[in-house]
């Protein structure tokens, strides 16, 4: 078993893909390919499963990724201590929620990259249900996740913005034109929600059925954009983050109504695992995230 070996196991977990783990380490791809059968066939395991032309790591994979991370954040640190007076290069693994990646993430990613361009940056869209996992397996340096406040035994947990979250509607919705609307003007109404799952889904449900509205007509989504477009579209009313909208509510494609939903604190969060030695390069994106993010225009924690 070779380092060379365990270091492109890691970075295909990273990508769970061979074409873009070759292109971090300069590979050819039938180099990366060689490298995990070798891998494979001298422990005994498949370490990923090619489920057409998706690559996900088995249960075996996953434990072996597990064990062989302390090792290599070892061998990274060795190396930092080395070269502790030069550029920092190397590779940082960010994963986060779709809202998250396209209006809060393409910021800090410009201002990484100009302050670091010896450091190659993957990136892996994730569910916000999938975001604590990838730390805890290791397939993700620090993650973003937007959710209630977080308290983790295992996690170290940044709030970075609080993002309000509003109901948004067609400008010829019939609710569009109200100054005030009460509960009972909901009732018939279409709501286009993210999946029951998604902790800003679980909220916007708890806050309803708080107020005695349990006869809610809904259209689920995986993706915010596809909710906005439905919006517009005028097929119904939208639960989404005021930074998702803002475009649309400026050229008055989009309204916000006039309601508050109570109690409900969403926060653009950021994590990585307690027990990670944290390089050089981790700790200069977290403060660059911190910097980036705290100064954003909205609803800065």
């Amino acid at each position: 078993m070779e380092l060379r070996q365990l270091n492109t196991f890691r970075t295909v977990a990273s990508t769970l893909n061979f074409s873009r783990a070759a292109e971090v380490l300069n590979y050819v791809p039938s180099n990366v390919t060689m490298q995990i059968k070798a891998l494979e066939d001298e422990l005994g395991v498949r370490l990923f499963d090619r489920l057409g032309k998706q690559l996900v790591l088995t249960t075996a994979g996953k434990r072996f990724l597990t064990h062989i991370q302390g090792v290599l954040d070892k061998l990274d640190e060795a190396r930092s201590v080395i070269h502790d007076n030069e550029d920092l290069t190397g590779t940082l693994t960010i994963s986060a929620n779709e809202v998250v990646c396209a209006y809060r993430l393409p910021a800090v990613f410009q201002r990484f990259r100009s302050q670091h361009p010896g450091v190659r940056l993957i990136f892996r869209s994730v569910p916000n249900l999938e975001l604590k996992q990838a730390l805890f397996e290791g397939t993700a340096d620090v993650v973003f996740m937007l959710d209630e406040p977080i308290r983790s035994s295992g996690l170290a947990v940044e709030p970075l913005v609080e993002e309000r979250f509003r109901l948004f509607a067609a400008p010829d919705h019939p609710l569009a034109k109200r100054k005030l609307l009460q509960l009972e003007d909901f009732h018939g109404e279409v709501f286009l929600t993210n999946e029951k799952g998604c902790p800003y889904r679980t909220m916007f449900d708890r806050s309803f059925e708080k107020e005695g509205i349990d006869s809610i007509t809904y259209l689920e989504f995986q993706s915010a954009e596809a909710i906005k477009q439905c919006a517009v579209s005028g097929i119904g009313i939208a639960f989404l983050p005021e930074i998702v909208t803002e475009a649309e509510v400026d050229r008055g494609d989009l309204v916000a109504l006039p309601w508050e939903i109570p109690d409900l604190h969403v926060y653009t969060q950021m994590s990585w695992h307690k027990d990670k030695w944290l390089s050089p390069i981790i700790e200069s994106f977290i403060g660059t995230a911190g910097e980036v993010l705290a100064n954003s225009p909205i609803h800065a924690v």
